[in-house]
């Protein structure tokens, strides 16, 4: 069965969805908050440390934002399907416990020849008084779906620019990474399941792609907004190649006033999200 095109531009119901404080704290360790120093980032992985307020890290944003679209996409083999761009806007600071209403729809189905990209669009307001908190757009590509002869997509420019970074961060994710922030919602079995794993071409189970985006993430808070989630506006980026648990992530940072560009690769230079962009606060 194809595609349903149907789907697109019909609004879901809203959704409502709460998180506790021990969400915020178990998404910031799965995303590697506190890895090889653990006196490091405690506002974002303790709740009870002295003189330290709670807060919880920007790309939470993400989960908090995901709504069912309520309606089916069509019928396909899911190890087929993995996660191709992300993108997020804080409107305020995201609180380390609290609740949204989210609307989403499916935004567009592009044809990309050897798979479909199916692009949607989410917002999230607070529950409680309806006011604006996160912009979510993204995409997946399900492999085997394109050929339909339908619009390729837009696209945007991005150029590496001709100079060094102006920052270069390294992080190391655990071996048990993926088992750690699947705990946090996205329970799947690509990421834990060795079969589910090769009947996707892969020799092993994969790490999620907004895992790698979470310490892409922490590493831009902490380069381009001293560490401040109330500075942190923005965040976009390409998922280009799988990334193994326990692999090393360097992102490479080019500041330009209140914006950047980012790149994140591996330790053999391979790079894992591809065309980065973030905003915030100078």
């Amino acid at each position: 069965m194809p595609l349903d095109h149907g789907v697109v531009g019909v609004p879901s119901a809203p959704y409502e969805r709460s998180w506790t404080s021990k969400d915020s704290l178990l998404y910031a360790v799965g995303v590697g908050a506190g890895l090889g120093d653990p006196l490091q980032e405690l506002a974002f992985t303790t709740e009870n440390s002295a003189g330290v307020r709670q807060r919880a890290l920007p790309t939470f944003a993400v989960l908090a934002a995901q709504a069912p679209t309520g309606r089916k996409l069509g019928d396909f083999d899911p190890a087929m399907l993995v996660h191709a761009e992300q993108h997020f806007e804080l409107h305020r600071e995201l609180p380390a416990a609290g609740s949204v209403r989210t609307t989403s729809r499916v935004t567009g189905i592009y044809d990309k020849g050897s798979g479909a990209l199916v692009a949607t669009e989410a917002h999230a307001v607070d529950a409680a008084s309806g006011e604006p908190m996160i912009t979510s757009r993204s995409s997946v590509f399900i492999r085997g779906e394109g050929g339909f002869g339908g619009d390729r997509g837009p696209r945007e420019e991005w150029a590496e620019p001709g100079r060094a970074p102006d920052h270069v961060v390294t992080y190391a994710t655990r071996p048990e990474q993926a088992l750690l922030y699947r705990l946090s919602g996205d329970r799947n079995p690509l990421h834990a399941d060795p079969v589910f794993a090769g009947r996707a071409g892969f020799p092993r189970p994969i790490l999620h792609g907004l895992c790698t985006y979470g310490v892409t993430g922490r590493a831009l808070l902490h380069a381009l907004a001293g560490s401040d989630p109330a500075r942190f506006t923005s965040m976009s980026g390409r998922f280009s190649s799988p990334v193994l648990p326990g692999e090393s992530l360097t992102v490479s940072i080019w500041v330009d006033g209140a914006t950047a560009l980012f790149r994140t690769a591996k330790d053999d230079g391979t790079v894992v999200i591809d065309r980065g962009r973030a905003a915030f606060t100078p």
